[in-house]
């Protein structure tokens, strides 16, 4: 009579009574996601949800949706730790080399624009310095270099040399590779120029006091730092230049991106046929 007076079909509520106390399949699914985003969660506390989705496509082939993977991480409190950082106002542009970038980073062929820049790392109380080359075809780390002194020019030649070499070995050498960069003292430096004056490099140089201009690699400093620091417990490790060999080698093979379309860099690269 119920059933007849709230319009509900009888067989219908007699589904509904003896499945109650049983979960359904969307809550079961939503209750397996959530585990998943939880062991994503625990190991890569700087992940956020559609690094998070990605790996669960990645690794299990579920079809989840980003906007799915964001509602339960809401549900379940889950939220990456790695810190923001506000705009800042543009400065003034350097005399010795001009921006030739100004922001049109599509790259479209390996070593055509390689940015750097200098990240300090605290390891057991002690700062260091990292320097990183980095190709902004496909975001591939292909230089650092540490030290433990600070302003110590070694680390900056150390990784030029690495780039020299890159160049020399590439396949299209005709258009050149810009090499963008702060106005940092050792980027700035004639000792410097002189070192790549023999290779096929153009320098390019943000103005002062603006990351803004160089945003890629400013990006992920941020990103790799708090990686590092969260996943790779960069902090106490014993021998900090391992760690970051080993962190190097998973940023480049391991770690997928979302502006590669959640491929590896070398992955990336490797289906372009480069």
């Amino acid at each position: 009579m119920l059933c007849k007076v709230m319009g509900v079909n009888r067989s219908g509520y007699y589904k509904w009574r003896k499945r109650q106390g049983t979960e359904n399949r969307y809550t079961q699914d939503r209750r397996l996601l959530t585990e998943l985003i939880l062991e994503r969660h625990q190991k890569h506390k700087a992940w956020g949800y559609h690094s998070i989705a990605a790996s669960i496509r990645n690794d299990t082939g579920w079809r989840v949706s980003d906007n799915l993977v964001h509602k339960c991480c809401k549900a379940a409190g889950v939220k990456s730790k790695a810190k923001r950082y506000k705009y800042q106002k543009p400065g003034k542009e350097s005399e010795i080399f001009p921006n030739l970038v100004r922001g049109c980073w599509a790259a479209a062929r390996p070593l055509e624009i390689v940015v750097s820049d200098m990240t300090c790392i605290r390891c057991n109380g002690k700062i260091y310095e990292w320097v990183l080359f980095i190709d902004t075809f496909n975001n591939e780390i292909i230089a650092h270099s540490v030290s433990a002194h600070r302003g110590d020019p070694k680390t900056y030649y150390n990784c030029l040399d690495q780039l020299c070499k890159r160049v020399k070995n590439a396949k299209e050498q005709t258009a050149g590779t810009v090499l963008h960069t702060d106005q940092g003292a050792v980027y700035s430096s004639r000792a410097f120029s002189r070192a790549h004056s023999n290779y096929n490099i153009i320098r390019s140089m943000s103005r002062a006091g603006t990351p803004t201009d160089n945003p890629i690699i400013e990006s992920l400093n941020g990103w790799m730092k708090a990686e590092l620091i969260l996943d790779f417990g960069i902090s106490k490790v014993s021998n900090l230049k391992k760690t970051l060999d080993q962190y190097v080698l998973y940023f480049n093979s391991e770690r997928f991106a979302a502006a590669l379309d959640y491929k590896t860099p070398i992955q990336y690269r490797t289906e372009l046929g480069f």
